[in-house]
C-alpha cells in the first residue's frame, strides 16, 4: 500500500528562491527525505532557452539535499518538473508532494491522493514525434500507476511528464547515426515532444489505440484527458508523475479532472474541483472554494483554426509575440479569475492533451 500525501503550494519570490520549502521542512509540515516530487511555474520565457527551469530545479534540490540525509545522486532522482513562462497574471510557484510517516494518518475508504513515479528508457532524437517514443512513454506510465497503487485507470486524473526536445546538438547526434529527425526547427519540436508523451499516456490508460507515425500532430481527434506534457532540455527520457486516488491509504488530499473544451471554458474548470470531490452550487463562485483548492493544473493550446466562439483571433499569425505566450496568458487570466489565485499551473504547448483549442485540467483539494 503506498503511503498517505501531504501537498503544499509555495510561492517562488525569485528565480532562485526555494526558501518557502525550506520554511515547510523547518516547520515540521514535511520532511526532505519524503519529498516525492515538485511540480512548478518558473518566469522565463518558456522556450528552449528558458534557463530559469534550471536555476530554479538547482534550488530546490539543493534545499532537498541541505535538510535532509539523501545523497546529491539521490535527491537528483526526485521528479522536478518546472513548466517556463509565467506570462499575465501567472504567479511562479511550486506544488510539492512528500509522503507521511506510517501512522501519520487514518486509513480510510474515501478515495485520497496518491502518487507514483517512473523514468522511462533513454529517449533518442530520432524516438521523438515517433512510435519509439509513444511506447516507452505508456511504459513508465504503466509502472508509475503501480508504484501510486492504483490499478484502474480511471482513477488516473493527472500525469504530469517531463521529456526532452530537440536542440543543434542531439540533431546533430541522430545525424551522425545515419537516423533523421521528426524536424529541425528546436521551438517545434516543444510541441512535437509534449504530444508525442501525451499519446504515450492515453495509450497506456486505454484512451486511445496505438496510433501511428502519421497521426502524431495530425490527428488532434487523439488526446489524453489527464495529460500534461512538459519538455526541455534538462533531460534525456520521460519523466513520469502519475497523480490519483486510492482508498485505504488515508490522507487529507483528492484530486479530479475536467476538460476544458475552449480557453473561456471556465467550467472545464470548475468541473475539474467538482469531480475532486469539493460540493459546488450550480453558478458557483471564488468564495465557493472556502479555502479548500490547493492547486489547479491546466494544459492549453491556440486553436489550429485561429477561432475562439466563432470570433477571429491572430494568435498564430503574430510574429512579434509567440501564440504560446499569448495563449498562456489568456487562459491563466481565466484559470485566476476561477480560482481567485494567480499562482496556478498553466502550461502551454498541449498538443494530444485535451481537444484542440482546449486542454485537461486536474484539481486537487483538501478533502478533510
Amino acid at each position: 500500500m503506498p503511503a498517505a500525501i501531504e501537498v503544499r503550494k509555495v510561492p517562488i519570490h525569485s528565480v532562485a528562491d526555494a526558501s518557502e520549502l525550506e520554511k515547510l521542512i523547518d516547520d515540521g509540515v514535511l520532511e526532505a527525505d519524503r519529498v516525492i516530487a515538485i511540480i512548478g511555474k518558473t518566469e522565463g520565457n518558456g522556450g528552449v532557452n528558458d534557463y530559469t527551469r534550471i536555476i530554479a530545479d538547482r534550488a530546490f534540490r539543493e534545499v532537498l539535499v541541505a535538510k535532509g540525509t539523501r545523497s546529491d545522486e539521490e535527491v537528483k532522482q526526485v521528479p522536478i518538473v518546472w513548466s517556463g513562462g509565467t506570462d499575465g497574471v501567472i504567479s511562479p510557484h511550486a506544488t510539492i508532494f512528500a509522503t507521511l510517516p506510517e501512522g501519520a494518518a487514518e486509513p480510510t475508504d474515501e478515495p485520497r491522493l496518491s502518487v507514483g513515479f517512473a523514468m522511462s528508457e533513454q529517449l533518442l532524437p530520432e524516438d521523438i514525434g515517433r512510435t519509439p517514443m509513444v511506447e516507452k512513454v505508456a511504459d513508465a506510465v504503466k509502472v508509475a500507476m503501480e508504484r501510486a497503487g492504483i490499478t484502474d485507470a480511471a482513477d488516473v486524473h493527472y500525469v504530469q511528464t517531463k521529456t526532452p526536445l530537440l536542440t543543434i546538438d542531439t540533431i546533430r547526434d541522430a545525424k551522425s547515426r545515419g537516423n533523421t529527425v521528426w524536424t529541425e526547427d528546436t521551438l517545434a519540436s516543444m510541441d512535437l515532444s509534449n504530444g508525442t508523451t501525451a499519446l504515450g499516456i492515453a495509450v497506456a490508460l486505454g484512451e486511445i489505440e496505438m496510433p501511428t507515425d502519421a497521426d502524431v500532430m495530425h490527428d488532434r481527434t487523439l488526446y489524453s484527458s489527464v495529460a500534461s506534457c512538459s519538455s526541455g532540455v534538462e533531460l534525456d527520457r520521460a519523466q513520469v508523475v502519475v497523480v490519483g486516488n486510492v482508498r485505504g491509504i488515508g490522507g487529507k488530499y483528492r484530486i479530479g479532472h475536467g476538460v476544458m473544451d475552449d480557453a473561456l471554458d471556465s467550467d472545464g474548470i470548475w468541473d475539474a474541483i467538482r469531480s475532486a470531490g469539493l460540493e459546488l452550487p450550480e453558478r458557483p463562485h471564488t468564495s465557493d472554494l472556502d479555502g479548500r483548492l490547493v492547486n489547479v493544473f491546466l494544459k492549453c493550446e491556440a486553436s489550429q483554426d485561429g477561432m475562439v466562439r466563432g470570433r477571429r483571433n491572430a494568435m498564430l499569425d503574430d510574429s512579434d509575440v509567440h501564440w504560446h505566450r499569448q495563449i498562456k496568458a489568456a487562459v491563466g487570466g481565466v484559470t485566476s479569475a476561477v480560482t481567485g489565485d494567480p499562482a496556478v499551473f498553466v502550461s502551454v504547448s498541449a498538443a494530444h492533451q485535451g481537444p484542440d483549442g482546449g486542454g485537461p485540467v486536474a484539481a486537487i483539494i483538501d478533502a478533510s
